[in-house]
């Protein structure tokens, strides 16, 4: 059995060894053309190798099951990919990413960093800051990183409603799942964009939805910045109903100096790094390593990823 890698990290072929003694490893030079000796069995790929899928796949017709390092799989061209068992780490990083999420609805409702003082304030004991108790959380996608941050909203006494593209009870005790859409938006005093990308979830967020958005609500997407017309987004942050939009995605990412969402005052940007926590990328591995060993054993993989919807 081969294994191709599309990258090389500290510990990855040696924990790969340890699990899997007998497995052959290749590791294949980013950015180049394919050239294997053999055929390969099963790929580590990495979410911007994209490039090489269509040579690989050629050479190795056999190709069984590629994992994409990572939670998100929208750069990798998948549709080349229907014949293959296709998984990710679905989860690994949901608990940082809902961290995330609650720090910046608790930095608007508390007004931080704003509220902090280094000089004699022009009075003591009196401010306008807000609560999350009985405040409404939209949810817009309800897996592993929505759910996380519905419990986290739930211990804070919020309201807590999610839309989900195939309407099913709720796995969350005490979140409301609604069909439409437009009624979580339209009723969230914080809305969490937690949907993958796909080309159902484009531009989703666009000027009309985001005219409906509650007077004085907060936008928060930690998902993938197509999901928002950003243009659009400027004239409500502008003119509009919002208050506060919370990025940790943009478009482009590495967003070049002198963009305006550096220096807008209603916009709290991050480098996309809502994921990060000292266990986040042991987490990620440790869904890859798990199913290296079910695949090795001829069980049924996690994580899998339906490759004509695209997560």
């Amino acid at each position: 059995m081969r294994l191709a890698l599309q990258f090389e990290m500290p510990g990855l072929l040696e924990n790969i060894r340890r699990i899997a003694p007998e497995l052959e490893v290749v590791v294949l030079p980013p950015d180049q053309p394919v050239t294997l000796e053999k055929p390969v069995d099963a790929l580590l790929a990495s979410p911007l190798g994209g490039s090489q899928v269509e040579e690989l796949l050629r050479q190795s017709p056999a190709l069984d099951w590629v994992h994409v390092f990572g939670t998100g799989v929208d750069d990798y061209p998948l549709k080349q990919l229907s014949a293959q068992r296709v998984s990710c780490s679905k989860g690994a990083t949901a608990v940082p990413i809902a961290e995330w999420v609650m720090a910046v609805i608790l930095a608007q409702s508390k007004r931080l960093p704003g509220s902090w003082i280094d000089q004699p304030p022009e009075q003591w004991y009196m401010a306008e800051l807000d609560s999350l108790a009985g405040k409404t959380l939209g949810l817009v996608g309800f897996g592993s990183i929505g759910q996380a941050v519905a419990r986290r909203a739930l211990a804070f006494d919020m309201e807590v409603l999610a839309t989900v593209r195939r309407f099913r009870p709720s796995p969350v005790e005490g979140v409301t799942l609604l069909e439409h859409v437009d009624e979580v938006i339209e009723r969230a005093d914080h809305l969490v964009l937690a949907l993958p990308a796909t080309a159902a979830s484009e531009g989703l967020m666009d000027a009309e939805r985001l005219r409906r958005m509650k007077p004085g609500s907060h936008l928060v997407n930690i998902s993938r910045a197509g999901l928002v017309d950003q243009e659009a987004l400027r004239a409500q942050l502008d003119n509009g109903p919002l208050a506060r939009a919370s990025l940790d995605v943009v478009a482009p990412e590495p967003l070049p100096a002198g963009h305006w969402l550096y220096t807008h005052p209603k916009v709290r940007l991050s480098p996309h790094i809502s994921w990060s926590s000292p266990q986040s990328y042991q987490r990620v591995f440790e869904v890859f390593y798990a199913n290296l060993r079910r695949w090795l054993d001829g069980e049924p993989l996690e994580g899998l990823i339906d490759t004509d919807a695209g997560y």
